[in-house]
């Protein structure tokens, strides 16, 4: 029976490679054609050669260059292919669980900016929300918030707490800002808590509140406190920024004016 050719393109295609891959996998002797026509310089692979072209490629998923994998087939001793296959196993099933826990920190990062985003869609504009009584714990001063302080943000509390009240905190996974007339400093809510001097309570009520961005909180920050004036007769003493993350490093900023306890 005579033998089943395929040209290079029907090669290329059955071990998900170029064409232009597998000439120059001739070049360098790694999988050479079975037939090349003497008159045209086509080039024609056999199964053989095919299942080659595909063990090269498992190969180089184990980022084996291409001189040590040409050098790994070209073993006549059988002791020498298994003790081989048996290492490229280990690493593949290290690259597997590399790659699951890979996926696990996405799945977490993606339901971590799932429930930000249904937590934080908003109406645009001013609008008025009832929150409950929050108790939040003050750090340090804020000049200008960046990325670095957002990465690590609930150090700002827990680096201030001894290590014996460590046990006895628990902050919500926000950032904000607490402002008043005097001074702004970053805040965490407090989930767990036990009374020390860095806490405040910012009182349950009616919070007018909008959405902005780093180049107009403050402009927006001025139309709250005018609107709480005018239409609530209120004169805001304390303003609270929530950072809220819009994308990876980046973000934009939520304004809350109580104006009515």
């Amino acid at each position: 029976m005579d033998k089943k050719f395929f040209s290079i393109g029907e090669a290329a295609e059955q071990a998900q490679m170029t064409t232009v891959t597998l000439r120059h996998y001739d070049r360098i002797g790694l999988v050479k054609p079975s037939k090349v026509d003497k008159h045209t310089q086509y080039r024609y692979y056999t199964a053989e050669d095919v299942v080659r072209l595909n063990t090269v490629h498992a190969l180089q998923q184990m980022d084996l260059p291409l001189q040590e994998i040409k050098r790994v087939l070209e073993y006549d001793d059988l002791e020498k292919i298994i003790e081989f296959l048996e290492q490229a196993e280990q690493k593949a099933d290290e690259k597997i669980a590399s790659l699951w826990y890979s996926k696990s920190k996405i799945q977490v990062a993606r339901a971590d900016y799932e429930k930000k985003l249904h937590h934080w869609q908003t109406p645009e504009g001013a609008f008025t929300k009832k929150f409950p009584k929050r108790t939040i714990m003050l750090a340090g001063l804020v000049e200008k918030i960046t990325a670095d302080d957002l990465w690590s943000y609930q150090r700002h509390f827990y680096q201030r707490l001894s290590p014996g009240q460590e046990k006895q905190f628990a902050f919500e996974d926000l950032a904000g800002v607490y402002r008043d007339h005097s001074s702004a400093r970053y805040f965490a809510v407090c989930t767990r808590y036990t009374e020390i001097d860095r806490l405040k309570i910012i009182p349950a009520g009616t919070y007018l509140c909008a959405d902005c961005t780093e180049e107009n909180w403050q402009e927006t920050l001025e139309e709250l406190v005018e609107i709480a004036k005018t239409e609530y007769h209120v004169s805001p003493s304390f303003y609270l920024q929530f950072v809220v993350i819009s994308g990876i490093l980046q973000w934009k900023y939520q304004l809350q004016v109580c104006i009515g306890v």
